[in-house]
């Protein structure tokens, strides 16, 4: 194995978005938020979460520009919390972990499914490669390597990865 990276070097991606997302409230709002809740009042009530622990989380996530505070009253104001385009790119990676989830438990021991809004028929997310329509399992096909902004201490950690192209 190569170099140590530190979370605090806000090098690697996964450090810094688990910084950003990891705390379970932050995923448990955001969730709501992809369900369609946007008010206070309404996170609270289906999370059950203090209110100082939700107007912290809810400050973390407009500061990350994963939600947007709108005003939808005016006497007295009143605000709502909105997915950015930001926020909303994170909705795969929530349907991957909740799908993580249910293979830990038997059909009937799921609380929550997802389905085809359409046809109702129930899904199974897979994460794939959008070049060639892999799909990325557990399986060694796929390896992190160093890219090009690479420190010395990620580009030790994978020295012999490097990647023909870091185009997208």
């Amino acid at each position: 194995m190569g170099g140590r990276i530190r979370a605090e070097d806000k090098e690697c991606p996964l450090s810094t978005a688990i910084e950003q997302v990891g705390e379970w409230w932050t995923l448990l709002i955001l969730h709501d938020a992809f369900d369609g809740y946007t008010r206070f009042d309404q996170f609270q009530e289906n999370l059950g979460i203090s209110s100082s622990m939700l107007t912290s989380r809810l400050k973390a996530l407009l500061a990350d520009g994963l939600l947007e505070r709108r005003p939808y009253q005016t006497n007295p104001v009143r605000h709502e919390y909105v997915l950015t385009d930001l926020g909303r790119s994170l909705r795969p990676v929530l349907v991957a972990l909740a799908a993580w989830g249910n293979t830990r438990l038997a059909p009937e021991e799921r609380s929550m499914i997802l389905i085809d809004a359409d046809t109702g028929n129930e899904v199974e997310p897979v994460v794939i490669d959008a070049k060639t329509g892999r799909r990325l399992d557990d399986s060694n096909a796929y390896v992190f390597a160093a890219g090009p902004a690479a420190s010395t201490a990620m580009r030790n950690r994978y020295p012999d990865r490097m990647p023909l192209s870091t185009n997208r």
